[in-house]
């Protein structure tokens, strides 16, 4: 079946103030809330605020063309480290930046120092990608350098990281994926919140 995910944008404060025994339940609620009917279609692609009335300060995102499967996001960051050295350097800086950790490789989320988040994480569900709202500001900032020039790397991409008939053929689809993470972090930021990307 493979790995799936589900993407989070929260308050961290009042995740903070939930009591550690109820945090899990609450994160699930969001992921799929209870109330929601089996057969609801959802929205095709974008936000879901709240993510459920129960969990009021979070948001929950839908990736457009992907299922839901965390495959798209691999294959984006595959894609990345075929092109990047063909990136020109203010680019390749600030999407590298942007990527790393959230769909590139980078840190392993089960190593996260919790501390250093300002709150203990449930081990379930567990967690593909943790950015605090300090990381999700940082990152909102490397995108804002790296979307203006993303669009000339399309021929490199095309050249060297083509995958036809593939999750991410080309660099639309590329371009495609990574401007919704950016839709993500960007919108995560402005409220001040954080990012879990979650998977069951």
């Amino acid at each position: 079946m493979g790995l799936d995910i589900t993407v989070l944008t929260l308050d961290w404060g009042e995740l903070a103030r939930t009591p550690e025994a109820e945090r899990e339940g609450l994160l699930y609620e969001a992921m799929c809330p209870e109330d929601e009917p089996v057969d609801a279609a959802g929205p095709e692609a974008g936000w879901v605020v709240p993510a459920s009335p129960r969990v009021p300060w979070c948001a929950r995102y839908e990736f457009s063309g992907t299922l839901g499967s965390y495959k798209p996001h691999f294959w984006a960051s595959e894609g990345w480290s075929k092109a990047r050295p063909h990136a020109a350097p203010p680019l390749r800086d600030a999407l590298d930046a942007f990527l790393r950790g959230l769909i590139w490789p980078g840190e392993d989320p089960a190593g996260d120092d919790e501390p250093s988040l300002g709150l203990a994480l449930p081990a379930h569900p567990r967690r593909i990608l943790t950015c605090p709202p300090s990381d999700t500001a940082a990152r909102a900032a490397h995108w804002a350098r790296a979307e203006p020039l993303l669009a000339g790397l399309r021929g490199a991409y095309d050249r060297h990281a083509a995958a036809p008939g593939g999750w991410i053929p080309g660099f639309a689809a590329f371009a495609a994926l990574v401007g919704q993470w950016g839709e993500v972090v960007t919108g995560a930021a402005g409220r001040g919140w954080g990012v879990l990307g979650l998977t069951t």
